[in-house]
């Protein structure tokens, strides 16, 4: 069995591990029952992270997934749709949950690799006009920020929302890594969610947090996104431990994810100049590396973990950097793929 915890390890940025002063903060964290709502690590995280978002309300919840799916059912009745791109984590991720258990019908669009639907095509698959029954309702709009490391571009997030707007569209943002976006545009986390009706952040990618999302939104939206989290297993109790890693992970974390973006420069950097190899990248904190027909994705990937490097085989690599990539593994990483390529 691999034991990634003794390898550099770029298959994700999920797979970081609680930081010393994060494992303290856990410890000392005040808790109580969260179905209750009388956790108030949880009630502070919640109206930290909406507060940072720009927005009236927040719930926390265990995963990403959870957090997209409550959004779209809180957002959708049965038989209405969502309208996504047709690479995104909401609709090609989460094991169909909007429809298994909610009967939202998922009206998937063609994106391009920068994470953006052509709005003309986005604009003829809205189904909200009188249409003798034939149809579902269109209700919602989901973008993704960032979308394999890339920002959305700010003024196709413009254009997207007006469109939107004009059509009757609720919008959602799957903004697991909106705090990559943020650093990279230079921006505040609650500039990046402006004008969505409900945002979902993640604290386990880039953050370092071991668990959790938020999903921020109006007050009614959000209360009616806390009933489908109970119906679908999602209320906690002590959850308070949790949640106190997550609010430091926002206060210690969100700053040196410019760290990992240079680390990716510098990656993406190295790895150009070895045969064999084309680069992707860098976006944000992920690098993407395609290996030439005379290699062996998979040996490749052996070799690199005969080396304690870890990422996933395959004939197009995403290298993703976090907190538990350091500079110097930077530099060890491209002088193993070029020991593994020769």
């Amino acid at each position: 069995m691999v034991h990634y915890a003794s390898m550099i390890d770029f298959r994700s940025d999920t797979v970081t591990v609680p930081t010393p002063a994060m494992r303290a903060v856990m410890a000392e964290a005040s808790v109580g029952d969260d179905v209750y709502g009388e956790d108030p690590g949880v009630n502070d995280l919640e109206s930290f992270a909406a507060e940072l978002l720009g927005k009236e309300a927040g719930m926390f919840v265990a995963s990403g997934t959870q957090s997209n799916l409550c959004a779209i059912l809180a957002h959708c009745q049965r038989g209405d749709e969502y309208l996504v791109g047709q690479e995104a984590h909401c609709y090609k991720y989460e094991a169909g949950g909007a429809a298994v258990l909610g009967s939202v019908q998922p009206q998937p669009v063609a994106m391009n690799a920068a994470g953006t639907m052509d709005l003309d095509t986005v604009a003829a698959a809205i189904k909200n006009q009188p249409s003798m029954g034939h149809f579902a309702h269109s209700r919602l709009l989901c973008l993704e920020n960032t979308h394999n490391g890339r920002p959305l571009p700010i003024d196709y997030v413009d254009a997207a929302q007006s469109l939107a707007r004009e059509r009757g569209l609720a919008l959602h943002l799957d903004g697991a890594r909106l705090w990559n976006a943020a650093i990279a545009d230079d921006r505040s986390p609650a500039e990046v969610a402006a004008g969505f009706d409900t945002v979902s952040v993640c604290l386990s990618k880039g953050l370092g947090a071991p668990i959790g999302s938020v999903l921020v939104g109006s007050a009614p939206l959000i209360e009616e996104a806390r009933r489908w989290r109970k119906m679908v297993g999602g209320g906690m109790r002590q959850a308070g431990i949790i949640a106190a890693a997550g609010r430091h992970a926002i206060e210690q974390h969100l700053a040196p994810l410019a760290n990992d973006h240079a680390n990716a420069t510098r990656l993406a950097e190295g790895l150009a100049a070895i045969d064999g190899l084309t680069i992707d990248g860098p976006h944000t904190s992920m690098v993407f590396v395609t290996f030439g027909d005379e290699h062996d994705p998979v040996a490749i990937a052996e070799r690199l973990a005969a080396a304690d490097i870890a990422m996933f085989p395959g004939p197009t690599a995403r290298l993703v950097c976090h907190l538990d990539i350091s500079a110097a593994d930077v530099e060890t990483t491209i002088e193993a793929f070029a020991a593994a390529l020769s």
